[in-house]
């Protein structure tokens, strides 16, 4: 909750479940994962420095969030929102039309997943293959999803290869698993050496670290060799988004059999679908020539103009490979109550590489 002062409050609160109607269930939720998109909602823009034990008999947190910053959430000003875009659990209760989902262990889509029930429509649910744990199922749809969704949007716009920031992530891993098995080339920008090691390990052949010295020349290079016009950014502030671009345009600009005073006629699209840079997206636009593109890229609007078909095909690969290709590695379990301690929730708010949480709200 945030109010028209900028007081922001996080609690743990008893809500009534209710009944399902004919076509929802209720589920015991066992594993939830804590997302970077997660925490957009569930932080907003507090001032995290602020945030002090709440202390009026609820579990919880109290911060603010500061004057200049409260006009980007003035849609949520005043109103509760429960968190949690996915996970997995067991369900407890099902309406008459669904009444054969009883008793089966599901992945979930639909928000408000940190809780210890949740009802929900039985279509926003996935069946877990025998023997498939929750936490293993946990994780089924926005990082599966949003890294096939990046491969389906390169095919769908004709580009033939992919650049990725951040790559070392959960999400990142599995768009390089995909890109293996599909023949996509995918060049992989990192911070670190550790991280650069960790994506050779399963198969990557285009690794660059961004605080390499040399690394623009390398990033040139690695676009150039596999032809890469489309790159999905996870930082979203700062040069390296501009740097990817003016990368591209010099690689195209070598394929020209002749000069043009406009640059290179080949597309070069930049999407943004993370904020790890919060402060300002700084582009020289002088290095791209004129045949640009830079926007956002969020999964359920990607999902939506796809289609049924283009989204049914992807679930079902993501349930074929849930424990492969789809796997997730949690660093650390934690409890609902867990999750609003000060020390463990600036924890999973640095967002590293290699760490993440997992709520299991039976632990509480």
């Amino acid at each position: 909750m945030i109010d028209q002062d900028g007081t922001f409050i996080l609690t743990l609160d008893e809500v009534e479940v209710g009944d399902p109607a004919g076509d929802e269930i209720v589920v015991r939720v066992e594993a939830a994962p804590i997302n970077p998109s997660d925490l957009g909602l569930l932080l907003g823009p507090v001032d995290m420095a602020t945030l002090t034990p709440h202390v009026n008999g609820r579990v919880g947190l109290m911060g603010r969030v500061p004057h200049e910053r409260l006009a980007g959430v003035a849609g949520r000003v005043g109103r509760s929102m429960p968190v949690g875009n996915e996970g997995a659990g067991t369900v407890v209760a099902a309406g008459r039309d669904v009444a054969h989902l009883t008793g089966c262990r599901v992945g979930v889509i639909g928000g408000g997943m940190y809780a210890d029930y949740r009802r929900l429509k039985a279509r926003d649910v996935i069946p877990l293959p025998a023997g498939v744990q929750a936490r293993d199922g946990a994780s089924m749809f926005v990082n599966p999803l949003t890294a096939l969704g990046f491969v389906e949007t390169a095919r769908s716009e004709g580009h033939k290869a992919i650049v990725h920031t951040a790559a070392a992530s959960n999400l990142g891993q599995m768009l390089q698993k995909i890109c293996l098995a599909d023949g996509v080339p995918l060049v992989n920008i990192v911070r670190s050496p550790q991280q650069a090691e960790l994506l050779r390990a399963i198969g990557a052949t285009h690794v660059l670290n961004s605080k390499d010295e040399g690394f623009t020349d390398r990033l040139r290079e690695a676009i150039a060799e596999t032809g890469a016009t489309i790159a999905f950014d996870a930082i979203g502030g700062g040069t390296l988004g501009g740097q990817i671009v003016e990368a591209m345009e010099r690689a195209a600009v070598g394929r020209l059999s002749e000069y043009n005073r406009y640059g290179s006629t080949e597309v070069k699209q930049l999407y943004i679908y993370g904020g790890l840079d919060t402060g300002p997206t700084i582009m020289n636009r002088a290095g791209f020539g004129f045949q640009w593109s830079i926007s956002g890229w969020l999964l359920f609007p990607f999902l939506q103009k796809a289609g049924a078909e283009v989204t049914g095909r992807m679930r079902d690969r993501v349930v074929a490979e849930l424990t492969t290709t789809f796997a997730s590695n949690y660093t650390r379990v934690i409890g609902l109550a867990e999750a609003l301690d000060p020390a463990v929730l600036r924890a999973y708010e640095r967002k590293g590489t290699g760490e993440k949480f997992l709520i299991d709200p039976g632990r509480d």
